[in-house]
């Protein structure tokens, strides 16, 4: 019986494609000077707007029960806790935070070829390592834009990654994190190798838990994740240096379709954090160019209670994303897209008092978006929808959004983020202090410690 020698391969036999070394170098040598005014720019309007959605996030009942539990089985109180006058572990802040950051579905969104909530992750993550030294504000945004340009790209390589079912603010939120935490703490190239393979073996968030607490909490577990994967970084703990490429490596792994030349796309000239969105609404964003519709529809409507039929045309994803048909609570709510409809038409608005339990159950919300009708249109953008309203005697009302408030083709102004901030946040932290961190984050550049700025939101 004769024998034959066969040469076995590795699964994760190298590549030799450098995708992840030459994303970890370019994040580990990019400093402030590197960002172009319009990167620095949208990084302060960033930053503030997702502190007020923090701390309006930080009175849901969702946080005070996460909460109950991280003070049992938390390390060291050494990071703030927003909101709460608090102080957790350095792994369960980031989680709190980002929780609370990302609740009440009002923070922003990346759509450049994904779906991801990046802010909830990376922000939650560099507060709690801000408290550890006097990092400046120059340092914090050029890791809040480090953080942008790992996760967005790391999801622009896998574009099959949000069909299979995972929740990106998850799972590209921790190499997002673990990116911009790594840039905070000055890793090298080679840490910074490490920290995003340490990053991306923890990526986790499943779609399925949509509407319930465990969304939200996916933003806040990206961002304890990132934090940890940065700190064993830093002390010589290993990984993969071809996580993203590599045959058994993120984009392969995560995506049924692997395009990783796009992670390395236009890198250095392209700046992911300037084509980030933000939210007028407190829903999936996917809903937002309905809500348009239906808010200018109340406007020409003469007599709500004439109504008897809403007709929309929206992108598919608004229904795959956003499909309750009959939510029982406020969470649920923020993915129906009959609820938003109906809200919006009523009340000429869709912020938070619009995705309470007590509204998702309200008689005249229900009666409503049982006369709501969808279809589907591929000719429409993520951004667009048209809608209809018909009248008791025959009239209709019809109009069309070329794109929906908040989206890089139809920015919310300086102004409007600066309102929504206030509106957010003086509930919690009265105005006075709420007003001084407006000013602060107005001239983020010139702060010499970034723990002033954080104790203002505790």
């Amino acid at each position: 019986m004769s024998s034959q020698s066969v040469q076995a391969e590795y699964g994760a036999a190298a590549l030799d494609l450098n995708i992840t070394n030459d994303l970890a170098a370019f994040l580990a040598s990019l400093s402030f000077e590197d960002l172009p005014e319009a990167a620095i720019h949208t990084g302060r309007r960033g930053i503030l707007d997702w502190i007020g959605c923090a701390l309006a996030g930080s009175r849901h009942p969702t946080i005070s029960k996460l909460l109950s539990v991280l003070e049992e089985v938390g390390g060291m109180p050494q990071a703030t806790v927003l909101g709460r006058d608090m102080k957790l572990g350095l792994l369960e802040a980031p989680i709190a935070n980002g929780q609370m950051g990302h609740v009440l579905d009002f923070d922003d969104t990346h759509m450049g070829g994904v779906v991801l909530h990046a802010s909830s992750p990376i922000l939650s993550a560099l507060l709690a390592l801000a408290e550890r030294s006097a990092f400046t504000g120059r340092d914090f945004l050029a890791a809040y834009a480090a953080g942008f340009e790992a996760g967005v790209r790391a999801g622009q390589g896998a574009p099959a990654h949000h069909a299979g079912g995972w929740h990106l603010t998850g799972t590209l939120g921790s190499i997002a994190a673990g990116a911009a935490a790594g840039k905070l703490l000055g890793l090298n190239s080679q840490q910074m190798v490490h920290a995003l393979g340490i990053s991306a073996t923890q990526a986790a968030g499943m779609q399925q838990n949509r509407g319930t607490m465990c969304k939200s909490f996916h933003a806040g577990k990206a961002a304890s994740s990132g934090v940890l994967a940065a700190l064993l970084a830093q002390k010589g703990f290993d990984s993969s240096d071809e996580i993203l490429e590599g045959k058994r490596g993120f984009c392969r792994i995560y995506s049924s379709v692997a395009k990783t030349d796009l992670v390395l796309d236009e890198l250095g000239t392209r700046w992911e954090i300037t084509r980030n969105g933000h939210k007028p609404y407190a829903c999936g964003v996917v809903l937002h160019p309905a809500i348009d519709a239906m808010i200018a529809l109340a406007r020409k409507v003469p007599a709500s209670d004439q109504v008897t039929a809403i007709e929309l045309r929206v992108n598919p994803l608004a229904v795959s994303i956003t499909g309750v048909a009959d939510p029982k609570t406020g969470l649920k709510s923020k993915f129906s897209l009959t609820h938003s409809v109906a809200v919006a038409f009523l009340d000429r608005a869709a912020g938070i008092t619009q995705y309470t339990d007590d509204r998702s159950r309200h008689p005249d919300v229900v009666a409503l978006r049982e006369i709501v009708s969808v279809q589907t249109d591929e000719g429409l953008g993520k951004d667009q929808a048209w809608a209809a309203v018909v009248m008791r005697n025959g009239d209709r009302y019809e109009h069309q959004v070329a794109h929906a408030s908040g989206t890089v083709d139809n920015p919310m102004s300086d102004a409007a983020i600066e309102d929504k901030f206030l509106t957010n946040a003086a509930p919690v932290i009265g105005q006075e202090r709420a007003s001084r961190i407006l000013e602060m984050v107005r001239q983020l550049e010139r702060l010499g410690d970034v723990r002033n700025l954080l104790a203002l939101c505790a």
